[in-house]
């Protein structure tokens, strides 16, 4: 069986949603043709982004390219780091599994925003009570 040109993987954290290529090279990530830098504004560091790399001591033999959208900063960090893990996951299950599950970078993170109901100024924030 040949190897493949790259690993896929999709991450999804709240509203955000990445699709990730892993491509054999010098360990370089690209997210929406940009750096994590620019994507970013500098306002995340590169340690949550790089995170499923030094768990499974795969630091520098893969070239990231991600496609993400929807949520915020934070959102889409998350939909990235678990489009990373699954992508690796894909590379090689044997050796990448048990780590990647240790360190919890495999399971999605359910939490959602509440809907707002009505009556309510928010999710459950009620108007002031006024008794006269």
């Amino acid at each position: 069986m040949s190897m493949p040109a790259f690993y896929w993987g999709t991450g999804r954290r709240k509203t955000a949603v990445a699709r990730v290529r892993l491509i054999p090279g010098e360990g370089s990530m690209v997210i929406n043709g940009r750096t994590p830098e620019e994507h970013f504004g500098g306002v995340l560091s590169d340690s949550q982004l790089f995170l499923p790399f030094r768990v499974t001591g795969t630091e520098g033999r893969f070239n990231v390219t991600i496609k993400v959208e929807g949520g915020g900063v934070v959102g889409q960090a998350g939909a990235i780091r678990h489009g990373v893990a699954r992508a690796l996951l894909q590379a090689d299950p044997e050796s990448h599994r048990v780590p990647l599950r240790q360190a919890g970078l495999l399971t999605r993170d359910p939490r959602m925003k509440e809907r707002k109901k009505y009556g309510l100024k928010r999710a459950r924030k009620a108007p002031q009570y006024t008794k006269r």
